[in-house]
């Protein structure tokens, strides 16, 4: 094990001593090749910091647009996806008729995807990617990468979805249950296609039921009937849901309650 270390770091110190070297030259064309051969060699730092270094060199020649090309690559394959969604922008703007501009469109795009966060976090890079999907499926609707960025756009969608869904959830395990009723009701408004509307409709029905039970006398009886208004919401558009029973339950306690309340309501009126 500490021979491999020791002969790793050889090799490490190798191949920097040969970057340095190649940096210090003052030819712009032995940079430009050895940075192609790191390219390919993918080592796309050293061939990131090669590009960088001739780019001023090349700028306005024909080279220029593929060293671009390739230097905004390096960022990316690198895994810096802020970098390369700069990058990808500065070459659009500077080549907008380029017969790769197409395909940098859909790289940009992607970059906000690979920057898109987990559903508990901030949801800006989400957004950003969705809209700019949208626009390259608008502008380019037979490319090839069209059906992939749609297959994004879903995946995305999702990652909103579950993002509200557990701050909905959140409400009600706080015991908030009127903004935990509103939110799952939202939801179901928010992604009309989902798979789980039958689910986010139950959840609000349990929210506005936790919401009665906990309501003062006064406010019982309207706040049962509200339950019983959402249980009828969910059978006319889930008529085939499997939560139907569940459902069935919530009414038949709700009417329970309702007839509670207004029987203490008589006794208290005599």
């Amino acid at each position: 094990m500490r021979f491999l270390s020791v002969a790793l770091l050889v090799v490490l110190l190798s191949a920097c001593n040969g970057i340095s070297k190649v940096l210090k030259s003052t030819d712009p064309e032995y940079k430009l090749r050895m940075a192609e051969q790191y390219y390919a060699k993918q080592k796309y730092l050293f061939a990131q910091q090669l590009y960088e270094d001739v780019l001023p060199y090349y700028k306005g020649r024909p080279e220029f647009e593929d060293i671009y090309y390739k230097y905004a690559f390096t960022a990316y394959n690198q895994k810096d996806y802020l970098n390369a969604e700069n990058l990808f922008k500065t070459y659009l703007e500077s080549f907008p008729n380029s017969q790769r501009a197409e395909e940098i469109e859909y790289m940009r795009a992607y970059t906000f995807y690979k920057q898109s966060a987990k559903a508990e976090l901030d949801q800006t890079n989400t957004m950003k990617a969705m809209g700019m999907m949208q626009t390259f499926i608008n502008t380019h609707p037979t490319s090839a990468k069209s059906k992939e960025a749609l297959e994004i756009m879903d995946t995305l969608r999702l990652r909103l979805e579950t993002k509200d869904f557990k701050a909905a959830r959140l409400y009600y395990d706080i015991g908030q249950f009127r903004a935990a009723a509103v939110s799952f009701n939202s939801l179901l408004n928010a992604y009309p296609d989902t798979r789980h509307g039958d689910e986010y409709k139950l959840w609000s029905i349990k929210s506005y039921f936790r919401l009665a039970e906990l309501s003062v006398e006064e406010k019982k009886l309207e706040r049962f009937e509200k339950v019983i208004e959402e249980c009828n919401d969910f059978n006319d558009r889930f008529p085939e849901s499997g939560l139907v029973k569940e459902v069935e339950n919530f009414i038949n306690l709700s009417k329970n309650n309702i007839k509670n309340v207004s029987n203490e309501s008589t006794k208290t009126s005599t």
